[in-house]
């Protein structure tokens, strides 16, 4: 066979196309090192992998999470960022959650994103340090997920003891605004790791905070039971005054219906920073059964631009639901991959480590949460984050401290469940 019948017959022999690529990959490589994208990466999307429990028991949560997976692309694209996303299902389980993070790495993910819970989110940077993939956490708290050294784990999410500081301190502002201040408190948690990285902020933070009221008794129960009647009933016994919880979704509809069935009628009922009371499930359950109920913890800024643009793709997307009532899960999952595409814009390359400098090297300020721009320090935790005192009013979650962000003035003592209208 002639030589000049092979792919190299347009004027180049094997030698001098071969020594033509090296020394155009040399070219490329120096222009990465001034800083410049490689021309291959200006018009290549960013592979995200989503890692949610999209099933089981922590299924409204993930959908919900999974919305602004969902809507990322568009409201992204408008921004100059190009994501392609790859979406899997920890079926809220630890070992699911563990296996699906690798599938996704197999799969060309560039990054991971997840997981709300953070045991399910701990599997996954055990993974992800592993194979060297950075991870993005959208959702969880427990603080030893930026304690354990790893270099591949970003979290614009605070930990529990974040959570705990910033919404005991929205207490004693709430108690002061409306004249009103319990002396006694029942706190009622999930025994998971997120329920019970609460509880061990509370048992170390509490005795610091100089707080008006005591905490009587710490009930624990499993997030996965169908009944809830004995952990209330116990609460309830104590006498306290104020409910504080850490919950979910599903195990809030079981508290509060329980809590009006059994006829316990505290002060009020508040959250220093879980999810459950202001979810959309919550209000479709409760209805005005779950409002007044308080939630101290970070949220979105209705004047930002982002949310604007968050909340159009959103009402296009899902035209039959409130975005009020999913805009905690889609913000922060959204802002997290926003976070990861920032990063690939900067570094040129979806390669790990230029990706892993970048995200280091993150101040995001275009962003849809309350607060100051996105920055991680050494340990990858933006240690930034504000929180609000968020009342739910007319199954709405609205804003009601700060004086300067609120929407409406809080309620405090809340109504008896028979004075609900």
């Amino acid at each position: 066979m002639s030589r000049d019948k092979t792919p190299f017959s347009a004027g180049l022999t094997r030698r001098q196309f071969s020594q033509a690529a090296v020394g155009a990959a040399v070219a490329a490589g120096a222009l990465a090192a001034f800083g410049k994208a490689p021309a291959f990466a200006q018009n290549q999307a960013l592979k995200v992998g989503v890692l949610l429990p999209r099933s089981g028991h922590l299924a409204q949560a993930g959908q919900a999470c999974q919305r602004g997976a969902d809507i990322a692309p568009a409201v992204l694209s408008e921004l100059g960022y190009k994501v392609e996303i790859l979406s899997a299902d920890t079926e809220s389980n630890v070992d699911v959650a563990r296996s699906r993070t690798e599938k996704l790495i197999n799969d060309g993910a560039n990054v991971i994103i997840g997981a709300f819970d953070s045991g399910q989110t701990a599997a996954a940077a055990q993974v992800c340090e592993q194979r060297g993939v950075p991870l993005v956490m959208n959702i969880a708290a427990a603080d030893g997920l930026t304690e354990q050294g790893y270099k591949t784990v970003f979290r614009n999410f605070p930990t529990s003891t974040m959570l705990i500081s910033n919404g005991m301190a929205l207490m004693k502002d709430l108690f002061a605004a409306t004249g009103a201040t319990p002396k006694t408190a029942v706190f009622l948690h999930a025994n998971d790791t997120f329920g019970m990285a609460n509880k061990k902020a509370i048992d170390t933070l509490f005795p610091t905070l100089n707080m008006p009221f005591g905490i009587v008794e710490s009930i624990a129960y499993d997030p996965k039971a169908q009944d809830l009647s004995i952990e209330v009933a116990k609460a309830k016994a104590t006498g306290a005054e104020l409910a504080i919880v850490t919950t979910r979704a599903a195990d809030a509809i079981m508290i509060v219906k329980e809590m009006v069935k059994q006829r316990w009628e505290p002060m009020g009922i508040v959250s220093p920073g879980s999810p459950g009371l202001y979810d959309e499930q919550t209000y479709k359950a409760l209805g005005k059964y779950v409002d007044y109920a308080i939630t101290n913890l970070p949220w979105y800024d209705p004047k930002a631009e982002m949310t604007r643009r968050v909340e159009a793709a959103f009402k296009k997307a899902f035209p039959s639901d409130r975005f009020e009532g999913y805009a905690f899960n889609v913000a922060f999952t959204l802002e997290a991959i926003l976070v990861a595409a920032d990063a690939f814009k900067r570094a040129g390359s979806p390669a790990p480590e230029p990706m892993l400098t970048a995200l280091r090297a993150t101040n995001l300020k275009d962003k849809m949460m309350v607060g100051p721009a996105i920055t991680f320090d050494a340990k990858g935790q933006n240690v930034n984050l504000a929180s609000a005192c968020v009342q739910n009013i007319k199954q709405r979650p609205t804003v009601v401290l700060p004086k300067a962000s609120a929407e409406a003035d809080p309620v405090f003592p809340m109504p008896g469940w028979s004075k609900r209208t």
